[in-house]
């Protein structure tokens, strides 16, 4: 499987929609009968159209995005903030060693991210620690509420589909009310509509909407957690604190289980240049 998708949410997607199609083909042979073009395009149409009608293009765009990304691995999880730790420790040796000109080298080159590489522009410039918290503060809420606005997009359209479901079943029912008094295929057609209408207004809302706004936001609320830690690390830099220290205080971030430890990494990281750094010395 691709490395970049995460299992659990796949089987979780298949498994629910292999119940769905395993229940229809064990109870009936005639399958053919749950398909109806009429339903389809009454619920879809209409929760795709009021999604563009109540917000940007952009954001119903992303929305969509979501369903397939809830299936990918988050780029940042709680387990990987160890790596960005020990990011933050190279970038304080580069610090001790260079001063803060040092991490000129890694803007632009090394830091694809644009909001870890304005935070590291901030640290450059020279802004003292307090206004570079306030400053990434600032930006951290902002690219949380940019990137979570398709999950209201998502929650709108899983409260749309159902209620366009409804309105395909009183489609359904006029047309067959029109044909009660002798087309039987037409009566057959309409109960159909009706029926299948809210049948996939619900499986859409459920099973594709309401999954992908709730794992959208969960992976957005990660991220902020991550740069919140980015955020106390660049400051810490901006103070030019030890790498002992960046530990230690960065390690309350992480699950007491899964801390950095420097030690470990000063002996199997041949990259870092310690200078005859000791424990006490850095401390």
């Amino acid at each position: 499987m691709n490395r970049s998708m995460s299992f659990a949410a796949l089987a979780g997607a298949l498994f629910g929609i292999v119940l769905v199609v395993g229940a229809i083909a064990h109870g009936t042979n005639n399958w053919h009968s749950f398909l109806s073009l009429e339903g389809f395009l009454i619920v879809i149409g209409g929760t795709v159209a009021n999604a563009f009608m109540s917000y940007q293009a952009r954001y119903v765009n992303q929305a969509f995005e979501a369903m397939w990304h809830m299936v990918k691995k988050p780029k940042a999880t709680r387990e990987g903030l160890n790596a960005e730790i020990e990011r933050l420790i190279r970038w304080a040796y580069l610090v001790h060693h260079k001063g803060l000109i040092g991490l000129e080298g890694e803007i632009g080159i090394k830091i694809k991210e644009p909001l870890l590489r304005y935070g590291v522009e901030l640290v450059v410039t020279g802004y003292p620690a307090p206004k570079i918290r306030e400053m990434m503060n600032t930006a951290v809420e902002a690219e949380f509420e940019r990137r979570v606005t398709p999950v209201a997009v998502l929650r709108n359209m899983a409260g749309t589909a159902p209620a366009f479901g409804m309105v395909g079943t009183l489609v359904g029912m006029v047309i067959m009310l029109q044909s009660v008094e002798g087309d039987m295929q037409r009566i057959g057609s309409g109960l159909a509509i009706a029926l299948l209408a809210t049948l996939y207004g619900i499986v859409f809302a459920r099973l594709f909407c309401l999954p992908a706004a709730d794992k959208l936001l969960h992976k957005e609320e990660i991220m902020r957690f991550r740069n919140y830690m980015m955020t106390e690390g660049l400051t810490l830099l901006a103070e030019k604190q030890s790498p002992r220290y960046m530990q230690d205080k960065l390690n309350s971030f992480l699950n007491p289980e899964s801390q950095f430890n420097l030690d470990d990494y000063l002996r199997t990281d041949p990259r870092i240049k310690t200078g005859g750094v000791s424990r006490q010395a850095s401390a």
